[in-house]
């Protein structure tokens, strides 16, 4: 060890940066990023306990209210990017139709909202899945239901924007498109088939 006023070796210097290094790893964690601490719990409860690259890039804007373009691969934690921001602003302004997210797909819908109901499981969060393939009467009941968040394929929501009476997106606080190039892709490909 260096004594005061002698140079630090490139032993001690690595040491330095490792411990650095190791503590700069540590502090990162849902807290840190400013996620609220019922939040927290549940990601502890789901055994998270690091906040993927994708969640540590997107948090800390997407909690100040900012909006999030965000592209990373299946399984590294974009659901949980989004979501989190979402419930802890449900959390600050309870409201019923508080978000919606359109996803391409029957089977991704299902996962977004055991995600959302899994980590707002603490708060009593509801949720609404809307798709194709499933009794639309029921779906309708639902909705009339004011759930806080409501995760639909783009046609079935437009079925019911167009026939479901006393339904509407005027209260939306906030729209996530998920695999929006598949959406887009999807209303594309219908535009130019007609």
């Amino acid at each position: 060890m260096a004594e005061s006023g002698e140079p630090e070796t490139t032993v001690d210097k690595r040491e330095k940066e490792e411990k650095e290094a190791n503590s700069t790893t540590e502090e990162i964690s849902f807290r840190s990023l400013g996620v609220t601490e019922v939040l927290c719990e549940a990601c502890a409860a789901l055994n998270w306990t690091t906040p993927t690259a994708i969640q540590r890039e997107s948090l800390p804007i997407a909690l100040k209210g900012k909006d999030i373009i965000g592209l990373a691969e299946t399984g590294s934690g974009k659901t949980a990017a989004f979501a989190l921001p979402i419930l802890q602003a449900l959390l600050d302004t309870p409201t019923r139709l508080f978000a919606l997210v359109l996803t391409p797909t029957r089977e991704l819908a299902f996962q977004i909202s055991e995600q959302f109901e899994a980590l707002g499981s603490g708060i009593g969060v509801k949720c609404a899945v809307i798709v194709g393939g499933v009794d639309i009467i029921t779906q309708a009941m639902a909705l009339a239901k004011k759930p806080h968040i409501v995760i639909a394929t783009p046609g079935r929501l437009v079925d019911h924007l167009e026939n479901t009476k006393g339904f509407s997106l005027r209260t939306l606080r906030y729209l996530v498109m998920d695999e929006a190039d598949r959406i887009l892709n999807m209303d594309f490909e219908t535009e130019s088939a007609s």
